[in-house]
């Protein structure tokens, strides 16, 4: 995840978040993490020290769980400065151009899941194999085979992944005549996310005056397309998007909520939507396991406890965001930065990142930590988060990449927050975001 979307992290992580993770209490800012340290590389002196630069957007979580600080205390020769990038579609033009010239690159680079297959197919000779020095089979299967090219490469290693739950207001849903217990909201989204909207007709007729089911109809769309492997691309590399059977289904109903004025029409992590939060008019967002930051750093203590998580609609699990690190070649440290990597990546360091900020690791052997295996968030009525995507993250399908697919899910989500705040309809916005992917993708 990063949280800068909108490439579908966390991003997102893509994606960035505040979290008041219990077993863990910190509450660390999404957002407000992302000014960070600039890049000051060059400065190694000739005494032996050695400065690392780690380039990455939105929010890793590693300030917040303070893991360069403990580094340099295990490495006293090495100082990491991390170079953030608040907004992810800013970053990776950038990084591509770094890459083009060969110079400007850090010693590590992050890079969203949306991205990782054009990386892998076109730049996988710009950056170290971390096969060599990391154990791939450590991650969950589906992540670690993202970042792998055909002849065994492995061009990142994965850092969070976004297994996919419901945040609901616990208030609204019964000032609504709606369960409020997580159990009970499962139960009623068990058909999958057509009883989402079902229930959301439910809470239209006796919604509080100025509210709304959902913040997003493009965001559920995001939310159905991931829990389907054939996505925007087949098994051969073919770009499938117009027949897609889960783009049709996310495009359908993103367009009947649209039609039915049960989305408030806001475009995630934007100032509007911060600011809905905020006055508390959202009933329900669709929550990939780094949203819940951002859901508690916009809507501010006064909502502390009122919100509350649920297993997601349906029984399909889904992964929405995510991202990688890399060691670029050209590094001027690359043995000292793919040691970073593969220690920023292991277990016990992707639980601390899960306690600061929430995003959840994509290491499995982080899934058995005290910090993971038992977190709850008092943001949230102590959801049990640790169980609830543990859970999700072992069942999620292994889903087809494609070199486009940032581009593909950010044009045709445009074109739903179209239908929703313009009244375009469905047909129009359809064939606009077709025309503008092909544009793209040839």
């Amino acid at each position: 995840m990063r949280i800068t979307r909108t490439v579908g992290s966390r991003r997102g992580r893509g994606g960035a978040a505040a979290v008041t993770t219990a077993v863990l209490a910190a509450s660390a800012l999404l957002l407000t993490g992302c000014s960070s340290d600039t890049n000051d590389a060059g400065s190694d002196s000739a005494n032996g020290q050695i400065t690392l630069t780690v380039a990455d957007y939105g929010q890793f979580g590693y300030k917040e769980a303070d893991l360069f600080a403990k580094y340099h205390k295990l490495h006293p020769n090495i100082t990491v400065k991390e170079d953030v990038t608040a907004d992810e579609t800013v970053y990776y033009p950038k990084l591509l151009q770094e890459l083009n010239s060969g110079s400007g690159l850090a010693d590590v680079t992050g890079i969203e899941v949306g991205r990782i297959k054009e990386v892998v197919d076109t730049k996988a000779d710009s950056f170290v194999d971390l096969s060599k020095s990391i154990d791939p089979k450590a991650w969950v299967s589906w992540k670690s085979a993202q970042a792998t090219t055909s002849g065994g490469q492995v061009v990142g290693a994965g850092t969070d992944i976004g297994p996919m739950s419901l945040c609901y207001r616990r208030d609204l849903f019964q000032k609504a005549g709606l369960p409020t217990d997580r159990d009970q909201v499962a139960k009623l989204l068990a058909g999958g996310w057509e009883d989402y909207l079902k229930l959301g007709e439910k809470y239209k007729k006796k919604a509080p005056a100025g509210t709304y089911f959902m913040d997003s109809a493009s965001a559920m769309y995001n939310a159905v397309v991931s829990s389907s492997s054939q996505q925007y691309y087949d098994k051969d590399g073919k770009a499938v998007y117009k027949t897609s059977p889960s783009v049709k289904q996310g495009w359908n109903l993103a367009a009947e909520a649209a039609s039915k004025k049960l989305t408030q029409g806001l475009a995630q992590f934007n100032d509007p939507w911060k600011a809905a939060l905020r006055k508390g008019t959202i009933a329900t967002v669709v929550c990939p396991a780094w949203m819940a930051g951002q859901i508690s750093d916009a809507s501010g203590p006064s909502f502390s406890g009122k919100w509350d998580i649920a297993k997601a609609p349906g029984t399909a699990a889904a992964n929405w965001g995510g991202s990688f690190l890399s060691v670029p070649k050209s590094g001027k440290h690359v043995k000292e930065a793919t040691d970073l990597v593969k220690w920023l990546t292991a277990p016990a360091q992707q639980a601390a990142v899960f306690k600061a900020i929430g995003v959840f690791p994509s290491n499995q052997g982080a899934y058995a930590l005290p910090d993971v295996q038992n977190a709850k968030l008092p943001y949230f009525n102590n959801a049990p988060i640790g169980k609830i995507y543990a859970e999700e993250a072992s069942s999620i399908p292994a889903a087809v990449l494609g070199p486009k697919d940032g581009v593909i899910k950010d044009t045709i989500s445009n074109q739903i927050n179209n239908m929703e705040q313009r009244g375009t309809k469905p047909a129009a916005a359809w064939s606009a975001a077709t025309k503008t992917i092909d544009k793209v993708i040839g």
